[in-house]
């Protein structure tokens, strides 16, 4: 074999490694200074130059839509994990408590994400393809079980949780987190609605 066709997959490999050491050094520095923090205190973080963040990702809003799908990505893969590890109603709930933290995590990037800048279009089809079936499957496997009610579907569910996560004037997302804590308990079997529609 020659001498490059065992660099190439080396270079994948650390170029790999490069790109997940800038995402999550992205996700710590967001949350801590805010999505136009200086591009080097990012590098600092992930020990690269900042050619190699700027090779991986020319424009900011690159990093940003690559720390929020990474972000995803995490939640939803989480699902076959807690399901193995877990009864079916605690898995749903872990995995909503995870859902939730990451919504938590988007509020340092909500203004990013809503200035109109056309690498962001995708993100909520992304965001449906990839967290919908995970939590259908949760979901699914708790009503099945007979410890979760039936009359509400994945779509819906998200929905729901994403509405409740919008930050409130003044409360944390510690408030998010009790308030959702309310809408599962809602979802065990036997919960009825207040308000008949």
């Amino acid at each position: 074999m020659s001498q490059d066709k065992t660099l190439a997959p080396r270079r994948r490999a650390d170029a790999r490694r490069n790109v997940d050491a800038l995402i999550e050094a992205a996700r710590t520095v967001f949350a801590t200074s805010g999505v136009d923090a200086p591009a080097k205190e990012i590098t600092d973080l992930a020990g690269v130059g900042v050619g190699t963040l700027y090779r991986h990702f020319p424009q900011r809003s690159d990093l940003v839509k690559a720390v929020v799908e990474s972000g995803i990505d995490a939640v939803a893969d989480a699902g076959p994990a807690l399901s193995a590890g877990h009864a079916p109603a605690e898995a749903l709930i872990r995995w909503i408590h995870r859902f939730t933290e990451l919504l938590a995590t988007k509020r340092g990037l909500a203004s990013a994400l809503h200035s109109g800048d056309p690498a962001f279009e995708g993100l909520p089809d992304y965001f449906l393809q990839r967290l919908g079936p995970t939590l259908a499957a949760l979901l699914d496997a708790a009503v099945a079980d007979g410890t979760v009610r039936d009359d509400i579907g994945a779509e819906d569910l998200l929905h729901a949780i994403t509405s409740l996560c919008r930050p409130v004037p003044g409360r944390g997302p510690e408030h998010n987190q009790r308030i959702v804590a309310v809408l599962v308990d809602g979802l065990r079997r036997g919960g009825r609605a207040v308000i008949e529609p």
